[in-house]
């Protein structure tokens, strides 16, 4: 017994140190413009620290278009600690994730005790194995530390809601274990108040009760006999918490970003590219090349690809369902990986990508459970079977572990991971966006537009797009008449945007247009008419056009609206002394 406690604590020090071998470096590495600053960069509330009106904001609004409290807390918390200094918020995601690695370990050791072994004892008896457990989780718990595709996960400061609910999510399934060893309210509560951490730390882990239910089959197996009716009916108020986050979800995505309209992206689009991503995320965790922060849609695929997807899908789902009784755990792997899947597999589309990275943290922990079981099953016939599945998983993990360390290599700053993006793949406009957006912010200007017009030219109807690209080309010197077009468009395009339409109309002021910017100052007036800006910078409009009286009319608005507004009593002195009302310019002239 001792020789095992050992055992385990020195298995939970070495996949410690191999997460730090892989992620260490991040701890040099800088924010990303991609999420980071909405997240923690240029979020004054996330910036302020801790303190009990950030946690109460954290709790009563949307942050970055999801509501993840606990998340935006622990980014609060990171800046009362450490400020913006990106190393430190990135130490911080690493020891999150490998505390879960080690605590992976522990569970799945703990709930399994050896790997499941045929019922028929004819066919080969059944021999106990607590090492053979203790590997078999630690080889499980290892491939989650390192492997490449996690690496979106850990590397992205704005993902800490990955590494975060992934803590949660395993701390939740320890509770479990215990609860089910000796059920009580006390341990109930802990899995409960544990679960909605999870939750409000990403909201992804809504499948968690689907998942107790998997184990409650293998290896807990709970659901037969007299007990099996309490087991369900244990996961209500489990499903309830899951259903009200869910709804909260997308109420809040609905309000921010927008959910991808039906008519954008037609639903049987949608169900035969999950279909395809459930297929190419177990091919990139087999081989983790060309790895990316962002994958195309693909929109309508070829029905052969979407026929062959969904036979193969069939036909593993059906042979583990047949092999249920002889290899419990291969059909509780599958279908962990494929139902902790179903919330990001774009049914409910957010965003443009086809399937992305960090969805598969927790998912891919049910495929590797399947796979090394099974693996460990079959070779428990041959001679040597303990010397050669060792060096097989010392031969894999260190090839996962130098291809990940090179995949963190490319999150150092923002130009090298978009530029790494478009090389392995293509079609890209996320990041063309996000180097374009980099390249203006650098004054990069040239460098800008390129890429800033590929996404313009592929998709005239993207408003961001076509802004990014307007605000690169007013920079540029002779360029400002391309500048405002695009502007134009683009709110011809978009919903009625006084920001934009102020913006349009500044420039053709500048440019001495001044019918058309009194157009847009006049909009802009009527999306916003109590706003003192608006007022203000329609009066600069007509005054500049001589047409006093409406500016007059307007500047008095704009200091109704705001006494002390800066320059307006100047500027409503200068037009009523312009318009021959000499007596009441002074009254304003000499407020200067």
């Amino acid at each position: 017994m001792r020789a095992q406690l050992v055992l385990k604590f020195a298995i939970c020090a070495a996949l410690i140190a191999i997460t730090w071998a892989v992620f260490g470096q991040t701890v040099g590495h800088d924010f990303v413009n991609f999420d980071d600053p909405i997240y923690v960069s240029e979020n004054d509330h996330v910036r302020a620290g801790l303190s009990w009106q950030g946690v109460a904001w954290a709790f009563t609004h949307i942050h970055s278009h999801n509501w993840h409290p606990l998340t935006t807390i622990s980014h609060m918390l990171d800046c009362q600690l450490f400020g913006l200094k990106p190393g430190a918020h990135h130490f911080v995601n690493v020891l999150l994730h490998s505390a879960t690695a080690a605590l992976l370990f522990f569970l799945l050791a703990q709930f399994t005790g050896s790997p499941s072994s045929p019922q028929d004892e004819s066919v080969s008896p059944r021999r106990p194995d607590r090492t053979g457990a203790i590997g078999s989780s630690a080889f499980v718990a290892a491939v989650f530390a390192i492997h490449p595709l996690h690496v979106e996960s850990v590397a992205w400061i704005s993902e800490r809601k990955d590494v975060l609910s992934g803590l949660f999510f395993v701390l939740t399934l320890l509770a479990y274990f215990y609860y089910t060893r000796k059920p009580n309210i006390g341990r109930y509560l802990s899995v409960s108040i544990l679960f909605a951490c999870g939750l409000m730390s990403k909201p992804m882990l809504v499948t968690l009760p689907v998942i107790l239910l998997l184990l409650d089959y293998w290896p807990l197996k709970r659901l037969s006999g007299p007990s099996a009716r309490r087991v369900l009916v244990e996961k209500i108020p489990l499903v309830i918490l899951s259903i009200a986050s869910a709804v909260g979800t997308l109420v809040a995505q609905n309000e921010g970003i927008g959910l991808v309209r039906l008519e954008v992206l037609p639903l049987s689009w949608r169900i035969t590219n999950a279909l395809v991503a459930c297929l190419v995320y177990i091919w990139q965790m087999i081989w983790p090349a060309n790895l990316a922060l962002a994958y195309h849609h693909p929109g309508k695929l070829p029905l052969w690809q979407v026929a062959g997807a969904a036979a193969l899908l069939v036909a593993v789902t059906l042979g583990v369902f047949a092999l249920r009784k002889r290899s419990p755990y291969l059909v509780v792997g599958w279908l962990w990986y494929l139902v902790m899947l179903v919330p990001v597999l774009g049914l409910i589309q957010v965003g443009g990508q086809a399937h992305a990275d960090r969805y598969t943290y927790l998912p891919q922990i049910g495929l590797s459970l399947a796979v090394t079981w099974g693996v460990v099953d079959l070779a428990r016939f041959w001679r040597y079977y303990g010397a050669i599945l060792g060096a097989a998983a010392a031969i894999i993990i260190s090839a996962l572990a130098l291809r990940a360390a090179n995949q963190v290599w490319y999150w150092h700053d923002s130009e090298r991971l978009w530029r790494h993006a478009l090389t392995v793949t293509t079609e890209n406009d996320v990041a063309h966006l996000g180097l374009g957006q980099l390249l203006l912010d650098q004054e990069r200007l040239d460098d800008a537009i390129t890429e800033l017009q590929i996404v313009v030219a592929r998709h005239p109807n993207d408003v961001d797009a076509r802004l990014k690209l307007a605000s690169a080309l007013s920079e540029k010197k002779g360029r400002m008449n391309d500048a405002i077009a695009q502007y134009e468009a683009a709110a011809k395009i978009g919903a009625p945007d006084p920001d934009v339409e102020t913006t349009l109309a500044n420039l053709l002021l500048e440019q001495g247009r001044m019918e058309e910017a009194i157009r847009y100052y006049r909009d802009v007036v009527r999306l916003q008419p109590s706003s003192a800006l608006a007022h203000y910078n329609l009066a600069v409009g007509l005054h500049r056009d001589k047409q006093l009286s409406e500016a007059i009319i307007h500047y008095k608005a704009a200091l109704q609206i705001d006494p002390n507004y800066p320059d307006a009593d100047d500027f409503l002195g200068q037009a009523l002394l312009e318009n021959g009302q000499e007596d009441e310019a002074k009254i304003h002239l000499e407020k200067r």
